[in-house]
């Protein structure tokens, strides 16, 4: 018997608990399915970041020639398994014709009001609802070994600047003084002091637990097999918990998005990029700033009474198996930036990887479909999903109740790689 609702959000994630929770806001009435469990995803390990500081988007000039330098090696910060995929390889060549300064230019300013903007927002649901997820801005660090390093990290200090992003270029004196519990092995550093962090799992789970209680029907454990149209908009929904007819849908699937509209016809340029994190209870000292060890490309955030360390992007398709150099090249990084932290001394709490939905040009993609008129769309963001959980919950709620967003969303239009 298929089950008739008003809004149907299909992901359980930072993005489509957010857009449930903005939709109720606004009266609408909200069930909500998710494969796996509330946060099971990309929103649960992450570095757990609001970094408007990171508005720079991932195709920019010489990511291409740095990609290929890394290629060989297992333990690079970025690397792609070459496959006979078609997606793969339509994606690359859109991602190669992005990476130049124009697409740098026009991005930055959408990623930095998206950012700014999340950011408030996040200020408020911690103060409105009483969320405690350990919300805190102390910025963040961003920290170098080599003078080379420097160069590349002035010129995007200059630019975050021309965009006006705060960015206080630092010496190793002045790193210590802001970050004394920590001994560095650096020859400097970049602050930003605008950025913020808190603990993901903790965040997305609160808000969901919120939203449940106030009338929002949370399924787990409830996956999309497929769907059916008539008349351009979508009729059934089916999933392995029964069939669902919704008079809207939110799509907020991360980097299972494509396989989940390929009965709609619809082509999402998403590629699923892992990245890694190894969480341990916290040390005695430890940062109280979140810290990027730049060369590594290593993220440390500090959360309470842990402390987590991620990066790495690991372009294998859908593949959820742990690469172990990955995980060891993270932890190596620590002592090589901080001698005094050695990870593996640590009680270990976890070791985690998750899929974040990559696009082309770096931008998210947000906005109703052309095609298909009862469905809007909300994925693609890459390492800023939780930067822009937020701000892409209340756009979700605004395109399906036809309001007017405040932002220009031609830049996250659906189809724009068309």
């Amino acid at each position: 018997m298929k089950q008739d609702v008003d809004i149907l959000v299909i992901g359980a994630g930072v993005v489509g608990i957010c857009s449930a929770y903005y939709l109720l806001q606004k009266g609408r009435r909200v069930v909500v399915v998710e494969k796996g469990e509330v946060c099971s995803g990309c929103s649960y390990g992450n570095a757990g970041l609001v970094v408007p500081s990171h508005c720079i988007p991932i195709a920019e000039p010489g990511v291409i020639s740095q990609g290929i330098k890394w290629l060989f090696d297992p333990e690079s910060p970025l690397t792609i398994r070459f496959r006979m995929d078609r997606d793969l390889l339509s994606w690359l060549w859109k991602f190669q014709r992005h990476c130049n300064k124009e697409n740098v230019r026009s991005s930055i300013p959408v990623i930095r009001d998206l950012s700014l903007k999340s950011l408030q927002l996040y200020e408020e649901l911690a103060v409105r609802e009483g969320l405690d997820f350990g919300f805190e801005q102390r910025g963040m660090l961003t920290v170098y070994k080599r003078d080379k390093t420097l160069e590349k990290i002035s010129e995007e200090a200059r630019v975050l600047g021309e965009f006006g992003i705060q960015v206080e270029l630092l010496n190793t004196t002045q790193v210590r003084e802001l970050e004394p519990n920590v001994r560095f092995d650096i020859a400097g550093g970049v602050f930003y002091p605008h950025d913020a962090h808190f603990r993901p799992d903790r965040f997305v789970r609160t808000l969901a637990s919120t939203v449940s209680r106030r009338g929002v029907d949370i399924r787990p454990s409830t996956e999309v097999l497929g769907m059916e149209t008539s008349g351009g908009r979508i009729t059934t929904v089916r999933t392995t918990r029964g069939d669902f007819s919704a008079t809207e849908i939110v799509l907020a699937g991360g980097s299972w998005s494509p396989e989940i509209v390929k009965d709609l016809r619809l082509k999402l340029p998403i590629q699923p990029a892992k990245g890694y994190s190894i969480t341990v209870k916290s040390p005695q000292k430890q940062p109280v700033i979140p810290l990027i060890f730049a060369e590594a490309k290593v993220v440390v955030t500090p959360m309470g009474d842990v402390l987590r360390f991620g990066g790495t992007l690991e372009f294998a398709g859908m593949d959820l198996s742990i690469n172990r150099h990955r995980v060891e090249a993270i932890l190596r990084a620590v002592p090589a930036y901080l001698p005094d932290m050695d990870p593996g001394k640590y009680p270990l709490v976890e070791i985690w990887r998750g899929l974040r939905p990559c696009t082309p040009d770096g931008l998210p993609l947000i906005g109703r479909s052309s095609t298909v008129h009862n469905l809007t769309i909300a994925t693609g963001h890459g390492m800023l999903g939780l930067s822009l959980g937020p701000i892409s919950g209340k756009l979700v709620s605004q395109l399906v109740l036809n309001e007017d967003p405040g932002f220009n969303m031609a830049q996250l239009s659906v189809e724009r790689f068309r």
